[in-house]
């Protein structure tokens, strides 16, 4: 299940590169992802899990968790108009870092001798797909949007666990959806309407596939193997995500996987995993790009 989910989320760089092929924005396809998947989620909440949450939390999580939802998609996916889809897995995966140092900043967790050689190891594979600052191997504008989407998801975890409370992940997650759905048909109605790309067999089938596949099956199926396997080991396996990004892209896109990508994809996972032994993820919401 897990494995599944994890082959489901990195569907979203692969089909949203196919779906700028055919002509259809970034916008208008999260904005439909978004659109169809909210109602599915909210009926397998059921109407009256729905209408038990309280106002206050209701519209925190349209708006706030909404909102956060909207950030991370558009900046990790926005960044494919300037570098590959492997490139941008293995450089979103680094979020667990970004939660290692955020933690310590805060004095929730300790930095140890294993977690600083771990984050240490997570720069270095950054800095071998990347290049060096002064001479860039990757466009900075697709790096910088990569590396912010990381940062902002980082920082989403602990807020979206806050917001969610005591309610099922399958209630908050409609609520929140909702949101995400909302601010992307306003800003693509805004950028030349949420309908006018939508005009091929092809476009829906991108947008349907995002909603039912990338969104609310990766839900399912995560949240499944999560209940049978515990947030550690589910943690772990899914970081098999970058790597199902890197073997897609070439397969399906056509993308070449160059050696700094490889060898820097490799050094990041190896780091991840060994901050995920170190520091037990929480049982949260899925990916949230």
């Amino acid at each position: 299940m897990v494995i599944i989910a994890a082959s489901a989320y990195v569907s979203l760089s692969i089909v949203t590169t196919l779906g700028g092929r055919i002509g259809v924005g970034l916008l208008p396809l999260m904005a439909w992802r978004y659109a169809l998947a909210a109602p599915i989620l909210a009926a397998i909440a059921g109407w009256r899990e729905l209408a038990a949450v309280p106002w206050r939390r209701a519209v925190a999580l349209f708006v706030i968790g909404g909102g956060g939802q909207s950030l991370v998609t558009y900046f990790s996916l926005s960044a494919l108009a300037w570098m590959p889809a492997a490139s941008l897995g293995f450089l979103f995966y680094t979020y667990p870092a970004w939660v290692a140092i955020f933690a310590a900043l805060s004095g929730a967790e300790r930095l140890t001798p294993t977690r600083i050689a771990a984050l240490g190891f997570a720069l270095f594979g950054i800095t071998l797909m990347v290049g060096a600052p002064w001479n860039l191997a990757l466009p900075w504008p697709g790096v910088w949007r990569a590396l912010l989407s990381a940062i902002i998801y980082a920082l989403y975890i602990p807020l979206l666990h806050r917001l969610r409370g005591p309610l099922s992940p399958a209630a908050a997650s409609a609520y929140l959806i909702a949101g995400a759905a909302t601010i992307f048909l306003v800003a693509a109605e805004r950028t030349g309407g949420a309908l006018a790309p939508m005009t091929s067999i092809g476009a829906w089938s991108a947008a349907g596939t995002l909603a039912v596949y990338s969104t609310v099956i990766a839900f399912l199926t995560f949240l499944r193997g999560l209940e049978v396997l515990g947030a550690v080991r589910a943690a772990i396996l899914s970081t098999t995500e970058p790597l199902f990004t890197a073997v897609l892209a070439l397969l399906i896109l056509r993308q070449p996987l160059g050696l700094p990508t490889l060898l820097g994809g490799a050094c990041i996972v190896a780091a991840i995993l060994v901050l995920e032994r170190a520091s037990p993820p929480t049982d949260e919401l899925p990916h949230a790009a």
